[in-house]
C-alpha cells in the first residue's frame, strides 16, 4: 500500500466521521430549540445574522428546500426582532447565480428592507460564509454576531467557530417553528443581474481534494475585508 493510497483513505475516513458527527444534530431539535431559546432570553437582538449561501438554479430539490428554508428562517429572526440586519454570503459555486445576491433579493421580497440586508460575494465554502461575513460585520461595526442555518451545517460551523475563536451564536433551524410559517408562497423574482460574469464552476476549477480542503477552511484569505 503506497503512501500516496493511505493518504487518499485517510482523507475519506476523517470525511466519513465528519459527515456522522454533523448528522447528530440534524436529528436533535431539542439542541435548536435550545439555541433559539438562548437567542430570545438573553442574546437578542443581534446586530447582524448570517446566512450562508447554497448553489441556485441546478435541479437539486433538497438544495432548492434548504435555500428556501435558509431564506425564510432569516426573515423570521429579523420578524422577531431577534435580528436587526441580515448578511447572506456566498459567490457564485456551482451555478452562475451569486448565491448572496440571489438571497439577499429573496429576503427583501419577504419583507426585510434592503437597508438591513447585506451580500457577502467572496466565500466559496462554508467555513468562508462564516469568517468573511464575520469580517465584514465586524468592519461595519456590528458587535453582537450569529449565524443562522440548517441544523446539518450548524454544528460544523459551531465547531469551525469555535477553532477560529469567532465570537459568533449559532441559530439553527427548529423544523417544528418553519412548520408554522406560510412557505408555500416562494416570490418569483427575475434573478438575472446576479449571474456572475466569466463564470466557471468550481469543480471546473479545483479538483475534489482541493475543494474538500475548502470546505475544511484551509483556504481562507485571512486579508479579507482588512482594509
Amino acid at each position: 500500500m503506497n503512501h500516496s493510497y493511505k493518504s487518499r483513505k485517510l482523507i475519506v475516513l476523517s470525511l466519513i466521521t465528519c459527515l456522522l458527527q454533523l448528522s447528530s444534530c440534524t436529528i436533535n431539535q431539542k439542541c435548536c430549540k435550545r439555541f433559539l431559546n438562548k437567542a430570545y432570553s438573553s442574546k437578542a437582538p443581534y446586530d447582524a445574522v448570517i446566512v450562508p449561501g447554497i448553489p441556485y438554479g441546478d435541479s437539486s430539490d433538497y438544495n432548492k428546500f434548504i435555500m428556501k428554508s435558509r431564506v425564510y428562517w432569516s426573515h423570521y429572526l429579523y420578524q422577531k426582532k431577534l435580528a436587526k440586519n441580515i448578511i447572506y454570503s456566498g459567490s457564485a459555486v456551482y451555478t452562475p447565480y451569486t448565491e448572496a445576491k440571489v438571497m439577499k433579493m429573496y429576503g427583501m421580497a419577504l419583507g426585510i428592507p434592503d437597508s438591513n440586508t447585506y451580500a457577502e460575494t467572496r466565500a466559496e465554502h462554508s467555513t468562508e460564509n462564516l469568517y468573511y461575513s464575520y469580517k465584514m460585520a465586524k468592519k461595519m461595526g456590528f458587535k453582537r454576531i450569529a449565524a443562522a442555518t440548517d441544523p446539518f451545517q450548524a454544528r460544523f460551523l459551531k465547531k469551525f467557530a469555535r477553532q477560529k475563536k469567532l465570537q459568533i451564536d449559532i441559530i439553527p433551524f427548529v423544523y417544528d417553528t418553519l412548520r408554522t410559517i406560510n412557505t408555500s408562497h416562494v416570490p418569483q423574482l427575475d434573478v438575472s443581474t446576479t449571474i456572475a460574469h466569466n463564470f466557471v464552476a468550481l469543480p471546473l476549477r479545483e479538483s475534489f481534494w482541493q475543494r474538500f480542503r475548502g470546505t475544511l477552511g484551509k483556504k481562507i484569505d485571512y486579508k479579507a475585508y482588512s482594509d
